[in-house]
């Protein structure tokens, strides 16, 4: 038998680094630059979110969930005041197509040729309450059937990315307090939740509402915040699995088998041009 959680979360951990090396890629960023952005500043999120920025930076930070809407608002308006999302669209997805043919040559052809079987299984997915979802899917699908297959498999990524916020949302827990039990969660030293824009008021505030809830002591995230996020990702997994389940377990199995002896490589790409910290759903816990 199948064990749907457990090929969902491989299927998943390699997706989100089959996307991940993108935001961080000079190829694309060099291109969204070309618009002219200056110095490509905010690249990550005006480009993550592209077929969302003509709903403005609320919404944008809503979708995002754990980035500072100060950040978020500064990117996007920074963007549009250049160009516009479909430019963006464009070009973040010229810098896909080139990079997955230089760093990864040999994954290409069978992606490519997964692309209508992923966009099948994108299409029937429900999209009540995954705004950022939603907003990829309805975006064009190029003619480049590797990007669109890539597209896809983004498209999946963020349906799952949607419903994680709305487990989080469930819980009760916060902007900033997601970026902390994901620290906690991944064994990072406190990096994530600072990476995203909180600083020590919003760190102090939103430990203080976990140490009255019991899911920290002493500024730290204890046993029980940490079984929290464990449940939270548990439970993200088991929401997640109509995906692949849907796709079937030979293409499942097909793709996993796949993208998983190049995610080191392109994890690389992340570690060379950012470093070791960023994209940390894309990375093992750390001992």
């Amino acid at each position: 038998m199948t064990d749907w959680t457990e090929l969902t979360a491989r299927a998943s951990f390699a997706s989100h680094r089959l996307i991940g090396w993108i935001y961080w890629d000079p190829r694309a960023i060099e291109l969204y630059t070309a618009l002219g952005v200056p110095n490509g500043l905010g690249y990550y999120a005006a480009s993550r979110a592209a077929p969302l920025l003509p709903a403005g930076p609320q919404p944008v930070a809503a979708a995002f969930y754990s980035i500072h809407p100060g950040f978020l608002k500064f990117a996007i308006e920074t963007a549009l005041a250049h160009t516009t999302w479909e430019q963006i669209y464009d070009a973040r997805n010229a810098a896909v197509g080139e990079g997955l043919r230089r760093y990864v040559p040999e994954i290409v052809d069978e992606l490519a040729e997964m692309g209508p079987a992923l966009w099948a299984v994108a299409d029937e997915l429900p999209e009540s309450g995954r705004v950022c979802f939603a907003a990829h899917r309805q975006a064009p699908r190029p003619e480049d059937e590797l990007v669109s297959a890539w597209l896809a498999v983004n498209c999946i990524r963020e349906w799952r990315g949607d419903t994680h916020f709305a487990i989080l949302t469930s819980e009760d827990i916060s902007r900033v307090q997601a970026g902390i039990l994901h620290d906690a969660h991944l064994n990072y030293g406190g990096w994530i939740a600072q990476s995203r824009g909180a600083d020590e008021a919003a760190l102090s505030e939103a430990f203080a509402d976990l140490e009255s809830r019991g899911l920290a002591e002493g500024g730290v995230v204890n046993a029980a915040g940490l079984a929290v996020r464990e449940l939270i990702e548990e439970r993200t997994n088991e929401l997640c699995v109509r995906v692949w389940r849907n796709l079937g377990e030979e293409i499942t199995t097909q793709y996993v088998n796949l993208v998983e002896p190049i995610g080191e490589r392109l994890l690389a790409r992340i570690d060379e041009t950012a470093g070791p910290n960023w994209m940390p759903a894309a990375r093992e816990r750390r001992t």
